[in-house]
C-alpha cells in the first residue's frame, strides 16, 4: 500500500508544487504518491507559476506536468500526511478536520526542520525570483527529512 503525501499552500501555483516536485525526486513513486494543493481555488487547472518552474528546472526537475486544484475535506481521509506551507492554511486545514486523526495527519513542513518553531514557507509571490530560490532551499531541506521518515 502506498503512502499518500499532500503538500498545500494557498494558490496551489508556487510553494505547494515545488514541494510535490521536490519530494517525487526523492522517493520511490511505486511506494509513495505526492500531490499538492491549496486552500483557494483562483488557479484551479492551471500551471505552477513561471517562476516556480524556472527554480525546478534550474535544480533538475519538471513540474509542468501539475495541475493546481483546490484542497477538499475528502483529502483529509485519502492522505496519510498533509504538509502545509503557514500557519494561515494549517489553520484553514484543520477547521475542515472532523476527527483526532484527520488532525494528526495535519502539520507545518518547516516544523520538520524547525521542530515546534512554527514556521512558515513565506509566499514568494509577489516577491522577486530570490524569494522562489529561498523557498526551494527550505522545501529542499524539508523534504530530505520526510523522504527520510518514508
Amino acid at each position: 500500500m502506498k503512502i499518500k503525501v499532500l503538500m498545500v499552500c494557498l494558490g496551489n501555483i508556487c510553494r505547494s508544487p515545488l514541494a510535490e516536485g521536490i519530494l517525487r525526486s526523492k522517493i520511490d513513486s511505486s511506494q509513495v504518491l505526492v500531490d499538492s494543493a491549496g486552500t483557494g481555488g483562483w488557479h484551479a487547472g492551471e500551471l505552477p507559476d513561471s517562476r516556480s518552474v524556472a527554480v525546478a528546472r534550474k535544480n533538475g526537475l519538471d513540474i509542468t506536468d501539475q495541475r493546481a486544484r483546490k484542497f477538499r475535506v475528502e483529502d483529509l481521509d485519502l492522505f496519510d500526511r498533509i504538509y502545509v506551507m503557514d500557519n494561515s492554511n494549517y489553520r484553514d486545514v484543520l477547521q475542515l478536520a472532523k476527527t483526532e486523526q484527520q488532525r494528526q495527519k495535519v502539520q507545518l513542513i518547516l516544523n520538520l526542520v524547525f521542530p515546534g518553531e512554527n514556521v512558515d514557507v513565506p509566499d514568494p509571490y509577489y516577491g522577486g525570483n530570490q524569494g522562489f530560490d529561498q523557498v526551494y532551499a527550505m522545501l529542499d531541506e524539508a523534504c530530505d527529512i520526510i523522504a527520510t521518515e518514508i
